[in-house]
């Protein structure tokens, strides 16, 4: 069957890719352990669920405004200068299908075919496809673990063209787990400064799994503010992954051209999501707080456990619930006949033989690391750094 060319121009995301591969060896009867996704194992908040439930009550079932409901835009508007200290109004605010849809009508609605995105390595796997799916040309800046891998001006400036159309960062980023400072964004505003042509999306969707302070937005410098387009939603730090809902707070006329291609995608998100969103931006976050408190821990143990491990090395993560670890002292080792030569071929080790699943480096722009998600119980957490220590350990 002849399908779409367009489908050559990007690739499916390898975290759902290895999530995939999990449930089909658990279906064989393997006791897989699911370090692979970037999900809560947390229930969404009581006070959040009670909204949701008078929701359907009071019988929000119809058609939504493209943009959301005024009230709930309003919330965002609310939770940006109580958590941020930042200014928007209603027209500032889209609110979509998840921040992953937010991202897409974005990318789609500033990017011609030809024009450069600049993109930090490591990057979130949907980042570089999505500029793919719009015909841009990515270009990839690495970054270095001596830097916890975040950008430096030099590394910026040196990206730049006259083809620069969009930079996308994230912080905390995923997969790294790094958080830029107030300081460490300023120097970045400062080469913004210098293009004022390039657009920044500044992805900040684990802003509540921070494990060194508060959340820096690169929006507070107020001449760049027109420029930037903040992303958020509810997935990671309200543990609301499967209620799928994002948002942007950017320019007017950057939120009318996503009312546009939304409005033919998928029109307004889910009206039950939306009411249950209010009171998430609103309410009391002493829930998501407490998340973060046992992020906390299961970062330090996670940590310790990784570095029992020989030949690893890793920038401890500052925020949201990843190790990126180096681990390409163990490629062209082997077990038996099986040569593991690339992190793709040691996350596919680790599933057949250990049973955990992770994500390789190699997606998100970084091939000498693998993914390890520490958003699981401390005991599913110990058990499966045990299988991976052992399964890395039988490598020689």
């Amino acid at each position: 069957m002849k399908l779409s060319s367009r489908l050559d121009l990007f690739a499916e995301p390898e975290t759902l890719k290895m999530a995939k591969l999990g449930r089909e060896l658990r279906a064989q009867g393997a006791d897989v352990i699911d370090l692979s996704l970037g999900e809560p194992d947390f229930d969404t908040p009581d006070h959040i669920k009670q909204a949701l439930k008078k929701a359907v009550d009071d019988n929000f079932s119809h058609y939504t405004p493209v943009a959301g409901y005024p009230d709930l835009r309003e919330a965002v508007c609310t939770k940006l200068r109580r958590d941020n200290g930042l200014e928007y109004k209603q027209e500032n605010i889209l609110v979509s299908t998840g921040a992953k849809q937010s991202l897409a009508n974005v990318v789609m609605a500033v990017v011609d075919k030809g024009d450069e995105v600049v993109i930090p390595t490591p990057y979130w796997v949907t980042y570089s496809e999505i500029v793919k799916l719009a015909e841009g040309n990515v270009v990839l800046v690495r970054t270095k673990i001596e830097n916890k891998y975040k950008l430096t001006a030099q590394e910026l400036e040196a990206a730049i063209t006259e083809k620069t159309r969009l930079f996308i960062f994230s912080s905390p980023c995923n997969p790294s787990g790094s958080v830029y400072s107030k300081a460490e964004l300023e120097v970045l505003a400062e080469v913004f400064r210098k293009h004022p042509k390039v657009l920044i999306i500044s992805d900040e969707i684990y802003e509540y799994i921070n494990f060194v302070g508060k959340h820096e937005s690169i929006a507070q410098f107020k001449d760049l503010k027109d420029r930037i387009i903040i992303i958020n939603g509810l997935s990671k730090g309200y543990a609301m992954t499967g209620y799928r809902l994002g948002y942007i707070a950017a320019d007017p006329a950057i939120v009318k051209a996503c009312e546009k291609l939304q409005g033919q995608y998928t029109s307004g998100a889910n009206a039950v999501t939306q009411r249950g969103a209010i009171e998430a931006l609103t309410g009391d976050l002493k829930p998501s707080l407490e998340m973060n408190v046992e992020f906390t821990k299961r970062r330090a143990r996670m940590l310790e456990l990784l570095k029992s491990i020989p030949g690893v090395s890793i920038a401890e993560p500052d925020g949201a619930f990843y190790v990126f670890p180096v681990v390409n002292e163990y490629f062209g080792k082997k077990v038996g006949e099986e040569l593991i030569k690339d992190a793709d071929d040691l996350c596919m080790y680790l599933l057949n033989t250990a049973h955990v699943s992770t994500v390789t480096g190699r997606a998100f722009g970084e091939p000498d690391c693998i993914r390890i998600s520490f958003a699981n119980s401390m005991s599913k957490i110990e058990e499966a750094m045990s299988r991976i220590t052992k399964a890395m350990g039988a490598l020689k």
